[in-house]
């Protein structure tokens, strides 16, 4: 098993979170949109329908009304009405319009008086309405009131000669057959709609569950990474979303992987590191208790190798508590603006003694002054570093040379070394903490394998950026770039 844990816990609630709400979120939105595409078309075809039906007959029915009343008014012109003179025939018909259409019949004068009503009921009153003004003006009218259910219809009584409008017939026609019909259609739809709609949920619930399947697998294969299984075992390829998710999860997996792989060699190389120079102290101590009537020569030899081995250690643990201390404070740069130049030479004038004991001159060369936002403990202990190893690793009688330079955005600061050089295969490593590229050598010159990984640390937080460039036998060189605007 490769995942510590910390990301067993996290994979885990990331895992039982997507099963208890994520899954059963996504079902229920399926099964809602489902019945949803299902349900509410039939809702609205229904009252599409019912209402087309509805004016299609009143239409049908309101022309029927006007040709009856058309043929009966072309009659009707050709007697003198106004003064009662009709023929029982016109009077039959009248009465069976009315009868036919379950409707009222009236004939109405120039003067608005109703002069015929198959009622029987307002025969010999006025009547004064908008629609039969109208109507006198030589304009037929026709109104279907859908909430009182009836339908008014008026036509011209016209002297065929003259076109002169003389009288108007006012027939009204109940429509509460097609009400009836209406209704009938309507319980019928709703029948109809429940039963698809029971069919729909079913059916929806059914693909929601289905749908869904995909995802509950990734959902278990998130869930067996705390049983330690160490392969890519997501392969979810049913739709496009679950195949990125599978894809996502295991460059996830992997980098887990390798940061797992990363900490337990972390681990082991801190353990190995710290316990080398105790292990050198203890044979050393060990030396002298074990020998009677020590020479003062060899007991100052072995208490001097004593204080190297103590030294040794005491780097090693202020190096591990230069980078967990980088680690926690990462968000809290103390950030001012900062001469670089001035910077440099400070750290260069601390340093140059030690190379003066290998006779290593070191140059600085400045281009321009230059100013940048900068943590100033945190970005000299990384110069210092780069400085310090480019000492180390260099040749008796070699050179350091440092430059500073910088553009509208970025300073750039380079130490070059005529030192032993970095293998090609070996740079991509160099910054990996107690990563060695010659592990005798380094012990010999006091390395413990950090400063680089020190250094790159307080370049990044600064959100800059440091290359390397080396061949064997003839030096290295550290190009670090810094933006001159610190951006949080």
């Amino acid at each position: 098993m490769y995942i510590r844990s910390g990301e067993w816990v996290t994979i885990s609630k990331v895992s039982k979170y997507i099963k208890a709400n994520m899954l059963r979120s996504l079902r229920f939105r399926i099964i809602l949109i489902l019945v949803a595409v299902g349900v509410i078309p039939g809702i609205i075809m229904e009252a599409v329908i019912l209402n087309s039906y509805e004016k299609r007959v009143v239409e049908v029915r309101t022309a029927e009304i006007q040709n009856q009343c058309t043929i009966l008014c072309n009659q009707l012109s050709g007697f003198d009405y106004s003064n009662g003179i009709t023929s029982e025939v016109i009077k039959t018909e009248l009465t069976q319009l009315s009868d036919i259409y379950n409707g009222r019949v009236m004939i109405i004068d120039n003067g608005y008086h109703i002069i015929e009503d198959t009622y029987d009921m307002d025969k010999g009153k006025t009547i004064v309405s908008g629609d039969v003004i109208r109507c006198f003006d030589g304009e037929g009218t026709n109104y279907y009131d859908a909430e009182n259910r009836y339908i008014e219809v008026t036509t011209p009584i016209s002297d065929p000669d003259s076109n002169y409008v003389s009288g108007v017939m006012l027939v009204s026609v109940s429509t509460d057959l097609i009400a009836d019909s209406l209704d009938v259609l309507g319980e019928k739809a709703v029948t109809v709609e429940i039963t698809m709609a029971i069919i729909i949920i079913l059916l929806a619930c059914f693909l929601g569950f289905r749908m869904v399947k995909p995802f509950e697998r990734i959902t278990q294969s998130i869930s067996a990474v705390t049983e330690g299984y160490e392969d890519n075992y997501l392969r979810e390829n049913t739709y496009t979303e679950t195949k990125v998710l599978s894809e996502a999860f295991n460059k996830m997996l992997g980098r887990l992987k390798v940061l797992d792989d990363s900490r337990q060699e972390f681990v082991s190389n801190v353990s190995h590191e710290l316990k080398t120079p105790l292990t050198s102290m203890k044979v050393l101590a060990d030396s002298l208790l074990i020998q009677e009537d020590v020479p003062a020569e060899l007991y100052k030899e072995f208490m001097s190798d004593l204080s190297e081995e103590i030294e040794r250690e005491d780097k090693i643990i202020n190096d591990l508590l230069s980078l967990v201390k980088m680690d926690k404070t990462a968000n809290t740069l103390n950030i001012k603006v900062e001469n670089m130049n001035a910077l440099i030479e400070k750290i260069l004038k601390r340093l140059r003694p030690i190379a003066a004991i290998r006779n290593i001159e070191v140059m600085f060369e400045s281009f321009r002054p230059v100013t940048a936002e900068i943590d100033e403990m945190k970005l000299s202990l990384a110069i210092s570093n780069l400085v310090e190893n480019a000492i180390k690793y260099n040749k008796e009688n070699g050179w350091v040379h440092v430059s500073l330079n910088a553009d509208h955005k970025f300073c750039y600061i380079e130490v070059a070394d005529s030192g032993i050089g970095i293998p090609q295969e070996e740079v991509e490593h160099i910054f990996e903490r107690f990563y060695r590229v010659d592990k005798s050598h380094s012990r010999e010159i006091g390395g413990t394998g950090l400063g680089l990984s020190i250094a790159r640390s307080a370049v990044v937080m600064h959100r800059g950026a440091v290359k390397v460039y080396s061949q064997i036998g003839e030096g290295t060189t550290f190009t670090v770039r810094l933006p001159l605007l610190y951006v949080s």
